[in-house]
C-alpha cells in the first residue's frame, strides 16, 4: 500500500506515534471528537491525571477547610483540563478534525488558565495575609515558571491561529505550531515535576501528607499515557513534513 492510499484509510496515515502501532494515535472518520479523550492510551493518561485529583481532592476534603484549601483544589482542576486539552488534539489529522480540535483545545486551555490563576490569587493572598516569603520552595519556584510557560503557551497559541497577521501571515505562523506543541509536553513535564514538588512544602507535610510516591506513580502512568499518541510528524520531526 502506497502513502499515498494509506492517508486514505480511515484512522490511519504515514505519522507514527513515538511507541504503538500505525494509525493509534488517529481520530478514525465517523468519530466523535469527544473519543480523543480515550482513543488509544488516552485512556492511561486519564486514569493517571484523574489519580492525581483524586490524590489532592482526598487529602484536602480529610481536613477542615480554608482559604488555602482552594490553592490545591484550583491548581489540580487547573491541571485536569491541560491534560484534557492535550488529549482533545492529539489524534486530530484531517481538516476539519483539527479545526474542531482546536477551538475544543483553546477552550478547555482557557478554563485550565482562569483555575490555575484562581489559584495563584489564593497562595499569593495568604501570603500576604500571613506575611510568608514568596516563591522559596522548589514547590513554589517551579509553579511560577510553570505559571509563565503556561501563560506563554496561551498567548503563542492563541495568536498564531486566531491573529495570524501578529507574525507576518498565516504561513509564518504555522511554523510556528510546532514549537508551541514541544513547548507544551515540556509545560506538562514542568508542571508534574511542580505537583511532586508540592509534597515537600510544610502544609503538606504537616497537614495534607500526600505521599511522594503516590504522585510520582501517577505522573508516570499520566505519560505512559500521552507519550505514546505524541506525532512525530506533527512536531516537525518526520521528513517532507
Amino acid at each position: 500500500m502506497s502513502n499515498e492510499e494509506e492517508q486514505r484509510v480511515p484512522g490511519t496515515s504515514e505519522e507514527e506515534p513515538l511507541l504503538g502501532g500505525r494509525g493509534d494515535a488517529s481520530l478514525p472518520e465517523g468519530k466523535p471528537l469527544y473519543y480523543n479523550f480515550i482513543l488509544g492510551t488516552g485512556v492511561i493518561a486519564q486514569a493517571g491525571a484523574w489519580i492525581i485529583a483524586a490524590i489532592v481532592w482526598g487529602a484536602v476534603f480529610s481536613n477542615d477547610l480554608m482559604l488555602f484549601s482552594a490553592h490545591p483544589l484550583l491548581n489540580s482542576a487547573a491541571f485536569l483540563f491541560f491534560i484534557q486539552g492535550i488529549l482533545i488534539v492529539q489524534p486530530t489529522h484531517t481538516r476539519k478534525q483539527k479545526k474542531q480540535g482546536t477551538y475544543v483545545h483553546a477552550a478547555l486551555n482557557d478554563v485550565a488558565l482562569l483555575s490555575a490563576i484562581a489559584g495563584l490569587v489564593v497562595i499569593e493572598y495568604n501570603k500576604f495575609d500571613h506575611g510568608g516569603i514568596h516563591f522559596e520552595s522548589p514547590h513554589a519556584i517551579l509553579g511560577l515558571v510553570t505559571y509563565i510557560l503556561v501563560l506563554l503557551q496561551a498567548f503563542v497559541g492563541v495568536t498564531q491561529y486566531f491573529t495570524p497577521a501578529l507574525y507576518g501571515g498565516e504561513e509564518n505562523a504555522k511554523a510556528l505550531y510546532k514549537y508551541h506543541r514541544v513547548w507544551g509536553y515540556l509545560t506538562l513535564l514542568v508542571m508534574l515535576a511542580t505537583i511532586c514538588a508540592a509534597t515537600y512544602t510544610t502544609f503538606n507535610v504537616n497537614v495534607l501528607e500526600i505521599q511522594l510516591w503516590a504522585v510520582v506513580v501517577a505522573s508516570v502512568v499520566t505519560l505512559v499515557g500521552i507519550v505514546p499518541r505524541i506525532r512525530l510528524s506533527k512536531l516537525g520531526w518526520l521528513a517532507g513534513k
